[in-house]
């Protein structure tokens, strides 16, 4: 399968060759950075077992909490499409921006004035060493496809890899439908 380029914005979809990954099996990952340095990105269709009061109490929240990846899993980093209200956000693609003042979110989360479709919790995140990914690229762990979702927020969870790979066709078809534990196959 063809490869598109590696940039920030892009979606990368796990390769079926990486289902003993336990971190990354059937991951959908927004890249958030590439640069020469190495890349960042957050998983977007794993939900933990976490709301936001949960792990700040101080906030009350029912929000989900996904995992990001298995890179700092002990920090909460946050994507969201509302820049005009929070300050210091860096944007990533066409209407989703990443971080930017946590005071501002937390006064607006106690307003009332964010909820789950303008942002998205993440513990930890997925990173890689310059030309890591590139090389993971190489031996088909991802498949880097354009991000058409503007709203990341809305995709629906466990179920969005398997949409993907649909897509695909052919023998990816076959991988989509294999369930997530073959042994109970």
């Amino acid at each position: 399968m063809g490869q598109t380029e590696l940039t920030k914005g892009k979606l990368l979809i796990a390769e079926p060759s990486i289902l003993n990954d336990t971190s990354f099996n059937r991951s959908v990952i927004l890249l958030s950075e590439h640069n020469d340095q190495g890349s960042i990105g957050f998983i977007i269709n794993k939900p933990s077992q976490y709301v936001l009061g949960d792990l700040l109490p101080e906030i009350d929240s029912d929000l989900t909490i996904y995992k990001g990846g298995p890179v700092s899993e002990e920090n909460l980093y946050f994507v969201h499409r509302v820049p005009h209200l929070i300050p210091d956000s860096i944007e990533i693609t066409d209407g989703i921006f990443w971080g930017g003042d946590f005071e501002v979110v937390q006064e607006l989360l106690e307003k009332d004035e964010l909820d789950k479709e303008d942002i998205r919790f993440f513990l930890g995140y997925s990173g890689w060493s310059k030309d890591q990914l590139q090389d993971e690229l190489e031996t088909t762990s991802w498949i880097v496809i354009e991000n058409q979702y503007q709203n990341i927020f809305g995709i629906s969870d466990q179920s969005f890899w398997k949409d993907q790979l649909m897509k695909f066709g052919g023998e990816y078809k076959l991988w989509a439908n294999a369930p997530e534990n073959p042994s109970l196959n």
